[in-house]
């Protein structure tokens, strides 16, 4: 875990402490917006510590809200946090934070996503899902249309010019998101099952499909490392899902600026269902200084911080950001190409254990793509994992 000189405290300074994650999009914004809130409250000091993407997809949050005032998380921890009591209901603070311009304003489920068991656990202050990249320099040399269905991708991947994240909890991701686009969401049958065998089949099926027509490293892939493959190499064009990260629209060193879309379709069928992702910020229940957290709160998602977040490397949350023009022009329009699709993303559960089935998840997925034999054991015992972690009470 990196961790930044601290400032220097004087007496009567209130400092909090606060933990997000180690990427660009993660603390440049965040890190911009605490600048402006310190100027204006000389009495608070926020200290940002940050951590790896790997240990903010996993890491339990309980032991993060015993160590942090501040947390950015992500959204399948609030069951968690809601069964352990260890994070401020911010539903509790409705007037402090302006709830309700904050829900209207939100894009997609983005604050709906922090909603569980009656509380709000989080505020949203960054907004993604998966959606589609391209090299358009490359794209265009190859006279080929943006792909808008999967099978319109196929003379790309027949050259192995396609890529994607497949390790670990993103292969996962993407399963989730193919089977929505299939017509199936998973856990949408049953609450003891993920998915049924025909969907769940359907979708290793183009799975395997997908990982034939890209580099064999793929496997070992998150969104970033395939994002930083378009961006650099020459032999890719095309990613049919990744989360989004809008800096990519820029040319940065040896990066070419990457454009995006929306994902392509499935068997014919109209997109809907990419997988939601994006950050919340909390407040521990262990904070001693609750009234301070709430006013950065407050100003970190307020319409003008979340857009001035944005040009500063951020991604926010709020739709009023996403359709700014000012936005758009610093990273290749990524916000208007992309909107539809997180207007119709898919919200994964947030039971109180799930966020452990979605780490061995992700690991049986991987697995099963390195060494496709049985995929209709690996289905099984896929809803296998999800009925060891749910205990059949808690809301999903």
């Amino acid at each position: 875990m990196a961790r930044a000189r601290l400032p220097e405290v004087r007496p009567n300074m209130i400092t909090l402490r606060g933990l997000t994650w180690d990427h660009p999009r993660g603390y440049q914004g965040l890190l911009a917006a605490t600048e402006t809130f310190a100027r204006a409250n000389p009495e608070i000091r926020i200290h940002w510590d940050k951590h790896s993407l790997g240990h903010f997809e996993a890491h339990p949050i309980a032991d993060l809200a015993a160590r942090f005032d501040l947390i950015v998380l992500d959204h399948p921890f609030v069951g968690e946090a809601w069964r352990q009591a260890c994070l401020v209901d911010c539903g509790d603070h409705a007037e402090v934070l302006d709830l309700p311009d904050l829900a209207a304003d939100a894009v997609g489920q983005s604050f709906a996503s922090y909603q569980y068991a009656g509380g709000l656990w989080a505020l949203p202050i960054d907004a993604a899902c998966q959606v589609a990249a391209f090299r358009p320099d490359l794209l265009g040399a190859t006279g080929i249309e943006v792909p808008q269905a999967l099978q319109d991708a196929r003379a790309l991947g027949e050259r192995r010019q396609l890529t994607i994240g497949l390790g670990g909890v993103h292969a996962l991701m993407t399963f989730f998101t193919i089977c929505a686009n299939l017509g199936q969401p998973a856990f949408g049958r049953a609450r003891t099952e993920v998915v049924d065998d025909a969907t769940g089949l359907a979708a290793l099926e183009q799975l395997r499909v997908i990982l034939g027509w890209c580099p064999a490293d793929v496997l070992g892939w998150n969104s970033i490392a395939a994002l930083e493959a378009l961006a650099s190499r020459a032999d890719l064009v095309y990613c049919p899902y990744v989360f989004g990260y809008s800096t990519y629209g820029q040319r940065s060193g040896h990066r070419r600026p990457l454009a995006f879309a929306g994902i392509p379709g499935v068997e014919g069928r109209r997109v809907n269902g990419s997988v939601l992702g994006g950050t919340g910020l909390a407040i521990s229940r262990r904070c001693v200084h609750v009234d301070a957290a709430l006013r950065f709160a407050a100003h970190v998602t307020s319409r003008a911080v979340q857009r001035e977040m944005a040009l500063q490397g951020g991604q926010p949350a709020r739709r009023s950001a996403w359709l700014d023009d000012a936005v758009n022009a610093a990273c290749n329009d990524f916000y208007r190409h992309t909107r539809e699709t997180i207007e119709s993303a898919w919200l994964r559960p947030r039971y109180p254990g799930y966020v452990g089935f979605q780490t061995e998840g992700g690991r049986l997925l991987e697995s099963y793509l390195r060494s496709p034999e049985d995929a209709r054991g690996c289905i099984a015992r896929l809803n296998a994992l999800h009925r060891r972690a749910f205990d059949g009470a808690s809301p999903l």
